[in-house]
This record gives structure tokens, C-alpha cells and sequence, in this order.
């Protein structure tokens, strides 16, 4: 059905998939769909038998599809961390984006595509006061399991209209103590460590995408230096 109610949503296809949320909502998290179409991806998020779900679609010519209302927790981000929050879904809003993923013939973000979803991200965040530092990809979340939106998500534009945080320009290079200094630091900023390798890929993904070797270098370590120093002088959050 068309929602006329709503110049940012173009219609409405509800899943059965959500239920109450137990959390305040503090986050964003972005996905890809991660299949062939737009219409298979549709379909699952729908399918009661698959029980996944996100509270928007939005698909690469800018249509944007609400299939949870945001009330509701919809069942997105699965085994996820962030920031204390082991309830991801209850303190998040998710939202994918149709693209095929690594595994279908992954490719960039369309503009149109960005285009929808930046005004609709920037009503969800003044609603409910959401940190550009919480506007986070399931790769953030869930390091160990996943690599959406991946390295091609052009995070930079959220940035350039304060919707996530900007990538740090380090003016050094700059190595930690020992690897367990380094993780104590990415755990304080927001990952889930307990798994070292796949958190610093995470980490690259999403800060560094040019390099995903998971290996501790320089460049990572003063990014995530100058990520925690802006949070501490409260530049950002």
C-alpha cells in the first residue's frame, strides 16, 4: 500500500517478524541485503519461516519500504555488541540497503540509493537524539559474522552532514604498547574484541577500507587514537 502520510517512505510491506523492544532507542545499524534482488530480499524479510527483519529497505533507485514500524523491534542485527549493548535490536533502528553483497557481485551504493537514505536516517537520529558515533554497519556490531555494507558504503557523505562520525586524519603513525593495549582502546570506543583479528578488520572496514588485513599496523592505531581523543574532549560522540 502507498503511504501518503509519509514523503519518505514510498510503501509499506510489514513483516511478522519483530516484537516489543526492551531498550530505548540509541543506534542505527546499516546493512545490504546481501542477495541477487531487490524483490528475494523483500520476500525473506517478509517470510514469518526466516525470522529476520529491519525496519526499512530501501532499494538501489531510491524506493524506500518500511517493513517494521520503528516502534517495534525488528530482528536485524542478530548476535551483536556495541557499546555495552548486547540487545542490539531493541536499541536500534536497521535499515537495509539493496545491494548484492560480497557474495552476489557486490558493487558500489547508487546515489539514489544514498539519496533516500540520508533524509530518512536524519529524521530517525533528530527523533530519538542518536550520537553520529552510534550510526554504525553490522560489520561494527557483529566482527566475528559480518561484512555489510562492506568497504564500498560511502560513509564519508553521512559524515559531510554530521549523520557519523568523520574519518580522522591522523597526523601520525602510531603503534601501541602491546596488541592488549590496542584492544583495550577498541573496546572502550564501542567493538566487541573477543575476536581480535576479525574486530581490526572491522575496525579497517569501516575507518581504513583501501587495507582489510586484519593486522594491527600504525595507521589503525592512530586512527583509533584520534577517534577515542575526539570522544574524550567531547568533540564528538
Amino acid at each position: 500500500a502507498v503511504l501518503m502520510d509519509d514523503e519518505l517512505v514510498h510503501r509499506e510491506h510489514l513483516s511478522p517478524n519483530c516484537d516489543e523492544r526492551q531498550l530505548p532507542v540509541s543506534m542505527v545499524v546499516l546493512h545490504y541485503t546481501g542477495m541477487p534482488t531487490a524483490a528475494e530480499a523483500e520476500a525473506r524479510l517478509c517470510d514469518a519461516e526466516c525470522k529476520v527483519s529491519a525496519h526499512y529497505l530501501i532499494d538501489e533507485d531510491g524506493e524506500v519500504v518500511r517493513l517494521v514500524p520503528e516502534n517495534k523491534r525488528a530482528w536485524h542485527a542478530g548476535r551483536s555488541y556495541w557499546r555495552g549493548i548486547t540487545d542490539v535490536n531493541s536499541a536500534s533502528v536497521g535499515i537495509e540497503l539493496v545491494n548484492p553483497g560480497h557474495e552476489w557481485g557486490y558493487r558500489p551504493f547508487p546515489e539514489a540509493q544514498i539519496d533516500a537514505l540520508l533524509p530518512l536516517l536524519a529524521r530517525i537520529v533528530a527523533t530519538n537524539g542518536i550520537a553520529p558515533g552510534n550510526v554504525v554497519g553490522h560489520s561494527d556490531v557483529a566482527p566475528a559474522r559480518k561484512e555489510d555494507p562492506g568497504e564500498l558504503f560511502p560513509w564519508e557523505r553521512l559524515a559531510e552532514v554530521g549523520l557519523a562520525l568523520p574519518v580522522p586524519k591522523p597526523r601520525i603513525q602510531l603503534i601501541y604498547d602491546n596488541d592488549s593495549a590496542f584492544f583495550l582502546a577498541l573496546e572502550r570506543f564501542g567493538y566487541d574484541v573477543s575476536d581480535g583479528h576479525a574486530a581490526i578488520r572491522a575496525f579497517q572496514r569501516r575507518w581504513r577500507p583501501r587495507k582489510l588485513d586484519g593486522e594491527l599496523d600504525g595507521e589503525i592505531g592512530a586512527l583509533l587514537f584520534e577517534l577515542l581523543l575526539e570522544r574524550d574532549l567531547g568533540r564528538t560522540t
